[in-house]
């Protein structure tokens, strides 16, 4: 059996972040394709937020290497600020430095045929590029989504340090690897000169293991609010990419109608982490009352609470169209009823309208989201069908996109 060093800074015991579930099935179905996973990781301390809950789905006989790394904001701060210096590319930086001697060491003991490397935290690739460089190793880039972009990130010097990152990246790496159509376009427009092959397509998707009881057990709860429409949205509620404020502004237009007299619900986000400003944002459109905000929760009562659901939310910008939150596709597996807030020409709305959704309305248009959310309400009160094209579910489970990985590691 082939292995493959593997690079990511989220991996378990770190929580809080939807791109552990990545990492973490590709290291535990990889085998099952002939690779032997290798991972090279942070240390725990530089993770702002832990659990336990996922660290007994990695395997026992997977090496797992846990390297030096600070959180610069955590660590290095005197008052609450730190050098702009140890923040480039990101708070994670010094990861770099134990890093690449570990996983040199990693590499004379265990002789990969390969190394991948995963963004979000682009340390990451730079460790991926140096271990290449020096290795001669064939190196898998995995840039999820887009690096530097259109006013993204903010701050000049952190956007010149993506842009360098991701121009190595995908010019050096054998492969570079996308989750969405939109994003590998993307780069082989950007960098014509490379053969348009290397940028591969491989989506999130959701683990059919982790549902394993969970049917059973959230039936046997029932709704979560009996007698009461509840709908979800799991996960962060960026200030940009995420923003609610047009929801807020419908939800208090449904209200002043009536409806919440004919059908009370609630709205809950759970883990939005951003809590003070949706907190007074809701107070600001005079809808408080009818939002729930409420701390994370382990993986797999969190996947419980969705299938417990009378209706899942996304929220997705017209800014990140070439993006796909990675909690649609454990909305899909759930097989509730999806409300789809997000710009029609983007990718999320592309993969909600083919898996047969049809509640979707645009982020930031107070009118078009009152409109539909009202329809969607009144239908989920009845006992909608998700109408979901139990093809599409069933071909979006990890299983199918680690042995895509292994398809591309096959042929390095």
């Amino acid at each position: 059996m082939k292995r493959v060093l593997m690079v990511a800074y989220h991996f378990p015991p770190s929580a809080g972040s939807s791109g552990i579930q990545r990492t973490l099935r590709f290291v535990q179905q990889l085998p099952d394709f002939g690779w032997e996973p290798i991972v090279l990781t942070a240390h725990p301390r530089a993770y702002e937020r832990t659990s336990n809950d996922l660290l007994s789905d990695v395997p026992e006989n997977v090496a797992v290497h846990r390297a030096f790394a600070l959180d610069a904001a955590r660590h290095l701060s005197i008052g609450g600020r730190y050098p702009g210096f140890l923040a480039r590319p990101d708070r994670w930086m010094s990861w770099r430095w134990a890093a690449v001697t570990a996983g040199l060491k990693l590499i004379r003991r265990y002789q990969p045929a390969a190394l991948w490397s995963t963004y979000p935290i682009a340390t990451a690739h730079q460790i991926g590029a140096i271990l290449h460089r020096r290795s001669g190793l064939p190196w898998i880039a995995d840039f999820r989504d887009p690096m530097a972009q259109e006013g993204y990130p903010a701050d000049p010097k952190i956007w010149q340090c993506y842009q360098e990152i991701e121009e190595k990246a995908f010019r050096k790496a054998r492969f570079s690897v996308f989750t969405t159509p939109s994003a590998a376009k993307l780069y082989r427009e950007r960098y014509p000169e490379v053969a348009p092959e290397r940028a591969v397509l491989i989506e999130n998707g959701y683990d059919e293991e982790s549902f394993a009881g969970l049917e059973a057990s959230a039936t046997a709860k029932g709704p979560l609010h009996p007698g009461r429409i509840t709908l979800l949205h799991s996960g962060v509620v960026y200030p940009s990419e995420r923003n609610p404020t047009q929801l807020f502004r419908a939800m208090r237009t449904l209200r002043d109608a009536g409806q919440f007299n004919a059908t009370p619900w609630v709205l809950r986000l759970r883990a939005a982490a951003h809590e003070e400003w949706l907190r007074s944002l809701a107070v600001e459109h005079g809808v408080a009352e009818l939002i729930e905000l409420a701390p994370p929760l382990p993986y797999r009562e969190a996947l419980e609470e969705m299938l417990r659901a009378d209706g899942l939310v996304i929220l997705q910008a017209d800014n990140c169209n070439a993006q796909i939150p990675a909690k649609l596709y454990e909305y899909l597996r759930c097989r509730r009823p999806i409300l789809g807030l997000t710009d029609p020409l983007g990718d999320t709305a592309s993969t909600l309208r083919q898996a047969g959704c049809r509640h979707l309305a645009r982020l930031d248009d107070r009118e078009e989201i009152a409109g539909v959310l009202s329809r969607f309400v009144e239908e989920v009160s009845v006992g909608m069908d998700s109408g979901l094209d139990q093809k599409i579910v069933i071909s979006a489970a990890r299983r199918q996109r680690t042995g895509r990985l292994a398809k591309v590691l096959n042929v390095l």
